[in-house]
């Protein structure tokens, strides 16, 4: 078994969430509902990166920071319309999904 974290995000609907996801190049893994109109537990994955997007209350706070390191945080930058910034440690950007939770994106100078 391959061990990891998997970081859960509060979103308020799920499948308005998912193209905004989309275009930092996730793509839907699976959906769960214990009944057909009970909120949404999703799986986004970038390559070896897995993010869950929960409507469930409950599973996470608004506002959640997440890190992400990618080769081209540039590319990135120009699908979002912003300018990346040099840090000591990288080449960085920071978004807000729908939902207002933080995604600092970057890419380390080695």
């Amino acid at each position: 078994m391959h061990e990891e974290v998997i970081p859960v995000l509060r979103v308020a609907d799920a499948a308005a969430a998912l193209p905004w996801y989309e275009r930092l190049g996730f793509t839907k893994q699976w959906e769960h509902r214990f009944e057909p109109h009970f909120p949404a537990f999703v799986e986004v994955a970038r390559g070896d990166m897995r993010i869950f997007l929960s409507e469930h209350t409950g599973d996470a706070r608004p506002d959640t920071l997440l890190y992400l390191r990618l080769r081209d945080v540039d590319g990135i930058a120009a699908e979002f319309g912003v300018t990346p910034e040099d840090q000591p440690w990288a080449r960085e950007i920071e978004l807000r999904d729908p939902d207002g939770n933080r995604l600092r994106i970057g890419t380390p100078f080695d």
